[in-house]
Order: structure tokens, then C-alpha cells, then sequence
């Protein structure tokens, strides 16, 4: 029922599939309407012609529908019921729970002042050894996973929210399958983890013009995690590529003239708003952290497209999944794979030998790619080319590959014992003294 003070209108001037067009006074952006009773927000405003995104889409509207606008912005109660809870794109349960109590917060607002934030320093441990060994991630970090849309990357999103060393998982999925959708429930529920998963979904049953506000949901809820309650928060988001097309779906229907592979102008924006909110908070104001780990699938394996190119100017670093013929398994790929803060806490958080042994292994699976090379040509290999082969398929089956799930210690002796099975001390490279304290005796 509408209240007394909410303005209502019933002259729409113009309608596209996604997007309707009337004439209105005393309208904020960003603002929540209804149009017909189907939800919708302001989206553009120019004078007094304000354009609304209509979530559900505009089918079947007439022209004399009636426009309540509500007075406010999308929002989310935060509380500690959060807690492993699944909400829809505007923060309605949709597990058959009860609604949330607590405190309405307006989704989308400014990321933390650049003042208060410290350089992260903490490590978050995966439990993916891929990640850890070669690719460690930091509190307050930004990353995305870049893979192809045959790949299990929502397995591994899953695996890292299980296997994640922090208090609390956000899960943000956006045009899930129903399948993935009750894959992520099934797996949280069976593994006795919910109590710390917060997760909103936008299946692909939903209107896709939905996913636009998952992000927002998801780290207005991780704000009040790392800020109210301190806690160290890590914010999964899949799949940012349906997310960029949500976005040029509403800006093509808004006629806006698309920049690079049709995707809008603001698309670099758009992106930066989201990715950074990630953040580590000084201890002075709680040491809470947010970090941010996003799938963005890539069409046809092509990173020259807008969205990773635009991605990989805002995030630091990036995780490359790719399928390794030789084991037949998923593994992070340790050539094209990046995180540029692991300096910071590898050999610092981790086992002093880390960065040593990260380094030897990598140079040794880069000696395995260049005999590979002279086999497939033709080539006659050395007895240490025969080796690195050797060395480069159990190092993938062992550490590599996305199932494989040991701590931070446990993956640095797999490291020395194929070190120790395949290499002499002096091939490896490594200091003297780390060789001496941990060679496999």
C-alpha cells in the first residue's frame, strides 16, 4: 500500500525491453520504484526526465502504469543472522528462513577512504597449494580467476570458501545454473560450514538485469563483518563476465553508445567500484579485512577482451585455470598465473624457505615446458630434460592441481621431496642453508 509521502505518476513517455522513461520531480539516483508492481530503480536522471531500470523487464507495461517511487535506495539489513543464510538479488531470504533483523544499510556506497587503509600484510590461506605455493594471497587483496567456461571454476570457488583460513565467507553468484546453485548449497550444508557462509544468488532463471545488485548485497554484508565485527572477510563473486554483460544489456536498452566489444564506457568504473572495496583495516580501527576473489570467464580464451583487460588494470595479479593434458586435471596455471602482493607475506607469514623454493620450482617446470618443446620437435633430450618431464607432471599432480588440498607447510616438503627424488642439490639453486635444513634426507 502506498505511503503518504511516496510520489506516484502514471504517464510513462517512453519504454524500451529493460528501461522506461516519465517525467518526475524530487528523485534521488539510485532510487527504488515500482512500476506496475514490478521493482525497479533510477538509473539516469536529466532534468526532470528520469529513466528507471525495470528488474522484471518492461513487457507488457502500458504507458498509463502506475509509478510509486519508494524513497530510497536498494538496501540490506545487516546482522549476525546473516550467517549462513542464502538471499536473492535484494536481500530477501530464499532458503524458507525468516527475515533478517537488524540495522538497513544502503547497498553500493563509497569504498573506504584511501586514510584508512593499511598495506595488507596478512596471509589468506586457500588450501589450494596451487595458490599458496606460487600465487599467495594477502588480506585486503583483489584478484580475479581468468578461465574458460568449461572449467569447474565454481568447484574451486566452493573448495576455497571450505578451505579458506578467514571468519567469514561472502558468496556473491551471479547467473548461476540451478545446478550450481544447489551444488554451492549442498556442499556448504554437508560440510558443516554455513554458520560462517553468507551467500546471495541470482540464478539464471532470474531477470540477468537482477545480477547487477549481487555484488553491491554481497559487500554491504562484508562491511559489516570486517568493520562492525572486525573479522577477517573474504568475498567470493561468479562470474563477473554475466555481471558486464548485465551491464551492457541495461546500457544498450538505454541507447547508450557501447564502447569495446559492446560493452558500456563506464565499464572500467563499474568494475574499480566493486573490486575496490577490498581493503585491510590498521588495528587501531579493529584490523578487519575484506578480500576479494572473482571469476571472470573468458570467451574463447581471449584476455584481450574488455572485461579481463579492464579487470587486470584494477586487481592485483590474477589466477589462470588451465587443463593439463598430461595428468588430466584442472591446475593453476603457474606461467600465467600473478599475485603482485605475495612478497609480502611469502617467507615473512610462511616457512622462511617459501620464496626459495616457489622460485626453484617454477624455473624447474619452465626447464619441463622447453624439453617438451624439443620432444614435439624432434628433437633428442637430455638426461635432466627426461627429468624435469618427470619432475613437471608429479609437481602438477601433487601441487598443482586444483583437488589437491594440503596446508602451506605440507606443500613446501611435497616441493623438497620431488626435489630430492628428481634433482641433485646444486641443480635446484637454492641457499646452502635452506638446502641443508630441509634437502629430504
Amino acid at each position: 500500500m502506498a505511503k503518504a509521502f511516496q510520489k506516484i505518476y502514471t504517464q510513462i513517455t517512453a519504454i524500451t525491453k529493460a528501461t522506461c522513461s516519465l517525467k518526475a520531480e524530487g528523485v534521488g539516483n539510485d532510487e527504488l520504484a515500482t512500476v506496475n508492481g514490478k521493482l525497479a530503480q533510477v538509473v539516469k536522471i536529466l532534468g526532470d526526465e528520469v529513466t528507471l531500470q525495470v528488474f522484471q523487464g518492461t513487457e507488457g507495461l502500458p504507458t498509463n502504469a502506475e509509478v510509486v517511487f519508494l524513497g530510497k535506495a536498494p538496501s540490506l539489513k545487516v546482522s549476525d543472522q546473516l550467517a549462513g543464510r542464502f538471499f536473492n538479488a535484494y536481500g530477501d531470504p530464499i532458503d524458507g528462513g525468516p527475515a533478517i533483523e537488524g540495522k538497513e544499510v544502503e547497498i553500493g556506497g563509497p569504498s573506504v577512504n584511501p586514510v584508512r587503509r593499511k598495506q595488507p600484510s596478512e596471509l589468506i590461506a586457500t588450501g589450494i597449494a596451487g595458490i599458496d605455493l606460487n600465487n599467495t594471497l594477502v588480506s585486503g587483496q583483489k584478484i580475479p580467476f581468468f578461465a574458460d567456461p568449461d572449467q569447474p571454476y565454481n568447484q574451486v570457488m566452493a573448495n576455497v570458501a571450505l578451505r579458506a583460513e578467514a571468519d567469514k565467507i561472502i558468496l556473491g553468484g551471479m547467473g548461476l545454473t540451478n545446478d550450481d546453485y544447489l551444488y554451492f548449497k549442498n556442499v556448504f550444508t554437508n560440510a558443516g560450514v554455513l554458520d560462517h557462509i553468507v551467500s546471495f544468488v541470482n540464478t539464471t532463471e532470474n531477470p540477468p538485469v537482477e545480477r547487477l545488485l549481487i555484488p553491491d548485497m554481497a559487500l554491504t554484508a562484508a562491511e559489516y563483518f570486517a568493520v562492525e565485527k572486525h573479522e577477517k572477510v573474504l568475498v567470493l563473486l561468479t562470474d563477473m563476465t554475466l555481471y558486464a554483460d548485465a551491464l551492457a544489456i541495461v546500457s544498450n536498452r538505454m541507447d547508450q553508445i557501447p564502447s569495446k566489444d559492446s560493452m558500456p564506457g563506464s565499464l572500467y568504473s563499474d568494475l574499480a567500484k566493486i573490486y575496490e572495496k577490498a581493503v585491510q583495516f590498521p588495528e587501531e580501527i579493529g584490523g578487519g579485512s575484506i578480500t576479494i576473489i572473482a571469476v571472470t570467464t573468458l570467451s574463447g580464451g581471449d584476455i584481450t577482451h574488455a572485461i579481463p583487460d579492464n579487470t587486470g588494470y584494477i586487481t592485483e595479479g590474477q589466477l589462470y585455470l588451465r587443463r593439463d593434458s598430461e595428468i588430466g586435471k584442472v591446475i593453476v596455471d603457474p606461467f600465467r598465473s600473478l599475485s603482485r602482493l605475495k612478497q609480502l607475506v611469502a617467507g615473512k607469514k610462511t616457512r622462511e624457505d617459501h620464496p626459495q623454493v616457489m622460485n626453484a620450482a617454477v624455473r624447474l617446470y619452465a626447464d619441463a615446458a622447453n624439453a617438451k618443446t624439443k620432444k614435439e620437435n624432434g628433437f633428442d633430450l637430455t638426461n635432466y630434460d627426461e627429468r624435469c618431464l618427470d619432475f613437471a607432471r608429479d609437481y602438477s599432480r601433487e601441487i598443482l592441481a586444483i583437488d589437491v588440498n594440503i596446508n602451506t607447510v605440507q606443500m613446501l616438503d611435497v616441493a623438497w621431496q620431488l626435489f630430492g627424488k628428481y634433482f641433485k642439490p646444486e641443480e635446484v639453486n637454492i641457499k646452502a642453508a635452506l638446502v641443508e635444513k630441509y634437502w629430504p634426507k
